[in-house]
């Protein structure tokens, strides 16, 4: 009998990564950092994670050093808080190579990214280009967007996130200066408020007070300017932008 693979948001999903033997399979190519393909396996259920262990972060002059897989699983949170269904789950735990940020793999087509998909998907583009600006993501390539077999896109690859400083730099420019949705600024609003309580705590685990600080800061900025922003920075793509 093969293994069951748990639904996207389970008990069981959550169950696995938290509790289920690490495997690994192989290291991800052009990864900058040390980032493994690895299987888990608990309860006769199995499933593919992607496993980025701290000691495997190459060291970066403006990203306090060993950090970003705390910003991994604090960019879970902030989607999550949204209820726009992002991130994959994502969680710190210990594995092979010691602590890191272990996050449910997506199966996709790995020849689709957001230049192929923006047409059929602009709501939810829209929702990751907020999102992208209340995490302050500073690498949103275009091949950081996967879309799954039930037609759900998701965002990966948010160590670089959450800097103090704006550092907003993404693919994701077609909105510019449109008005945003009216559900979307509900759920922004949704958002400040997690952000006194429960979300806040666990983000101030995660992130400096300052970073913390800022995340509110930037959240308030875009329900003051209700728009979607035009470029923040001097050089407001990443490279390479695929």
């Amino acid at each position: 009998m093969c293994p069951q693979k748990p639904e996207p948001g389970s008990a069981e999903e959550s169950e696995l990564l938290e509790g289920g033997e690490i495997e690994l399979l192989g290291r991800m190519p052009w990864s900058s950092n040390a980032t493994f393909l690895v299987k888990l396996d608990h309860g006769g259920r199995e499933s593919l994670a992607i496993y980025k262990p701290r000691k495997g972060e190459r060291p970066l002059w403006d990203f306090p050093r060993g950090t970003l897989c705390e910003r991994e699983v604090a960019a879970h949170l902030v989607s999550e808080a949204l209820g726009w269904g992002i991130v994959p789950r994502t969680i710190l735990r210990d594995g092979p190579a010691g602590v890191g940020a272990l996050q449910r793999f997506v199966e996709h087509d790995p020849e689709e990214h957001y230049f192929t998909l923006r047409e059929r998907f602009p709501d939810v583009f829209r929702r990751f280009a907020l999102f992208d600006v209340v995490i302050n993501n500073a690498d949103r390539k275009s091949g950081h967007c996967l879309r799954d077999g039930n037609d759900h896109v998701w965002g990966i690859d948010h160590g670089v996130s959450f800097h103090c400083a704006v550092k907003l730099r993404t693919v994701i420019w077609d909105y510019e200066g449109e008005p945003i949705p009216p559900a979307d600024l509900e759920a922004l609003g949704r958002l400040g408020e997690r952000l006194g309580g429960d979300l806040g705590r666990d983000l101030t685990v995660l992130l400096s007070g300052a970073e913390r600080q800022a995340v509110e800061d930037r959240l308030d900025w875009l329900l003051t300017q209700r728009v979607f922003p035009h470029p923040l920075t001097e050089y407001p793509y990443p490279w390479p932008m695929v």
